[in-house]
């Protein structure tokens, strides 16, 4: 009796559950289409006003107060911009996600390049970011990192990212410039030991995978390889679902070294030999360093066979401004 019990609680629970979500999913609709509207008839009204600057700093003004008498909270001045913003970026409802939220949507539309903002709107939906982590993305400038990352940013590049988001198809794709660890709370330039860093990327193992990408599971840390009586151990092991491939992470707080390289390559000729299955792809390295040298690196990886990148780390969110120079610039010097 107490076994069926639990079976059709199980049950209605599943149905309550699906009722709640279906539920927010139409009233998140509804938010949005009645918001994109009242943006609509403010353009539209805007538009037949000769002065618009007179028009939104004054009128918008009136009517915040009028719907607040008439409505009640919601319709502050702020929240009509927002929403004359919206219908101003997004002018075809037709182009809007039920997957996002109003909250999405205003994070969205303070973003002045159509690429990146596209970019953003794909990964909100391809990746089911909440706000916060859209807002984490956005203050971490995926976007510039995603096309620094193997230095070879590109007009197509943009494009490629703007229509359909950071899709996994090739191991470089997995690869950021830098990575980016504000969430440990690090003061620089104090200093950390290999194993602290380790240590506080897997007590904050969830943000590590928001920051390493869409598809990626932790397997463990200081996983052990044996050959010839001699144990070595790889600082972290993930899996990419989507890629179908390991990928061992092996953090140095210094410069990296031609050493380092030659140490991952063996961990993947193991992996490769002695870990994958049948189904697995090419198991892939990523080695976290404080700095690299771009020249000495192309030298160290130069003839490898297997899958190796090198990428730096910052404890602090990057200077977006500075990113974005860099974008410019690489884009410019491809012209």
């Amino acid at each position: 009796m107490l076994e069926k019990n639990n079976t059709m609680a199980l049950e209605i629970t599943n149905m309550v559950n699906e009722a709640k979500n279906n539920l927010a999913k139409e009233i998140n609709k509804s938010i949005t289409y009645v918001y994109w509207n009242i943006g609509r008839i403010i353009v539209k009204h805007e538009n037949e006003n000769n002065n618009r600057l007179e028009y939104g700093k004054e009128v918008l003004k009136g009517l915040s107060k009028e719907l607040t008498k008439l409505l009640g909270k919601g319709y502050s001045y702020t929240n009509l911009t927002y929403m004359r913003w919206f219908y101003n970026t997004y002018p075809d409802y037709s182009k809007i996600s039920e997957s996002l939220s109003w909250s999405h949507y205003i994070e969205l539309i303070t973003i002045k390049d159509d690429d990146k903002r596209n970019f953003y709107e794909k990964e909100c939906i391809n990746s089911n970011w909440s706000v916060r982590e859209l807002q984490r993305q956005l203050d971490t400038s995926l976007f510039e990192r995603l096309l620094l990352s193997d230095g070879k940013a590109n007009k197509q590049k943009v494009l490629e990212l703007s229509k359909e988001g950071q899709i996994l198809s090739e191991p470089s794709d997995i690869v950021k410039q830098p990575y980016v660890f504000e969430f440990l709370g690090v003061k620089e330039p104090k200093p950390l030991l290999e194993k602290d860093l380790e240590y506080k990327l897997i007590r904050h193992i969830e943000d590590f995978l928001l920051e390493l990408g869409k598809g990626f599971m932790f397997v463990g840390s200081q996983q052990r390889i044996t050959l010839n009586n001699t144990d070595y151990y790889v600082d972290m092991v993930f899996y990419n679902k989507f890629l179908k491939s390991y990928v061992l992470i092996d953090l140095k707080m210094n410069k990296l070294k031609a050493e380092n390289v030659g140490q991952m390559n063996l961990y993947l000729n193991y992996y490769e030999n002695v870990v994958n299955s049948e189904d697995d792809g090419k198991p892939i390295g990523i080695i976290l360093c404080a700095e690299k040298d771009k020249v000495a690196l192309e030298y160290a990886l130069g003839g490898l066979s297997n899958n190796i990148f090198a990428s730096t780390y910052t404890y602090y969110i990057p200077n977006k401004e500075q990113l974005i120079s860099e974008v410019e610039k690489v884009l410019e010097s491809n012209e």
